[in-house]
């Protein structure tokens, strides 16, 4: 089917004004973070003199962002790593196997995903502090493995669902394993599913706020979000360091995303051609 020329110009237009429409405050942060620091409220002109590329060595220095940022760093690779594996196994014993009490396993972790993290979160501090894990990584790290592992198991199991029988009737038959032929046969071909969850959870757990603000007090386990909010206010009341600063904190996942997405649509395409 053909697609007329004014049908391609008024799609280019559409994805323009969507383009325009999210990068704008992308660019007005960045706009603001790049000026003087009297210029508070909005991105100043003056064109490339009139950059100050400084605030951010500034904001880095008063924010104390490089602790926080290896906390972050700690705790959403720690996160990512433990919710995949996880994730991984529950998907590939509830998409492939068939047992009794499957359905209300999955079912469960359906309840994980609808469950706010809002409602659970007082009940699981107390817990938590019987323990005596609050105040520590552990308080941080364990609630988000939890919350990511049910939407992980979720997203896997589709996936494993829709893979070839025929290919894993076929490992079988040359003597696999199930743990070989998950790892060796049906990880390698999920390489989409697994980069999609990568960046999802690393995201999330990057941008988490409410759970390191209920869990830990020490000013050594904040995260980069948690520490961006005492930024404001406590060592700046400018808008141009706090602009500095939240850029700061979002370029990793930034960063992330750029990488990855290069890898996702290779996976995408190697996907799209298997049998």
């Amino acid at each position: 089917m053909r697609v007329s020329r004014a049908e391609r110009t008024g799609n280019y237009v559409i994805l323009i004004a969507f383009a325009v429409f999210a990068l704008t405050p992308i660019l007005t942060v960045l706009g603001a973070a790049l000026g003087p620091d009297d210029a508070a409220g909005g991105v100043t002109s003056g064109g490339v003199l009139g950059l100050h590329p400084g605030n951010f060595a500034q904001a880095w220095d008063i924010g104390r962002f490089g602790s926080y940022l290896r906390t972050s760093l700690l705790v959403s690779t720690t996160v990512v790593v433990v919710s995949l594996v996880l994730s991984i196994l529950s998907g590939y014993a509830l998409g492939t196997m068939r047992f009794r009490g499957a359905t209300v396993v999955f079912y469960l972790f359906l309840l994980g995903i609808m469950m706010p993290s809002e409602a659970v979160l007082v009940p699981l501090y107390y817990d938590l502090r019987a323990l005596g894990l609050t105040d520590t990584l552990w308080a941080v790290v364990l609630p988000q493995v939890a919350q990511s592992v049910a939407f992980g198991t979720f997203w896997m199991r589709a996936y494993f669902r829709s893979s070839s029988r025929a290919l894993v009737e076929a490992a079988r038959l040359d003597g696999a394993s199930t743990w070989r032929i998950l790892w060796q046969v049906l990880v390698p071909l999920a390489r989409p599913a697994v980069v999609t969850l990568t960046v999802l959870v690393f995201m999330w757990t990057w941008n988490e706020f409410l759970i390191p603000l209920v869990m830990v007090t020490s000013e050594s386990l904040r995260t980069a979000p948690l520490g961006l909010a005492f930024f404001q206010g406590q060592y700046t009341q400018g808008f141009t360091l706090l602009a500095a600063g939240a850029c700061i904190v979002a370029t990793p996942v930034v960063l992330l995303y750029v990488f990855l997405q290069r890898h996702f649509i290779a996976g995408m395409l190697e996907g799209a051609v298997r049998e």
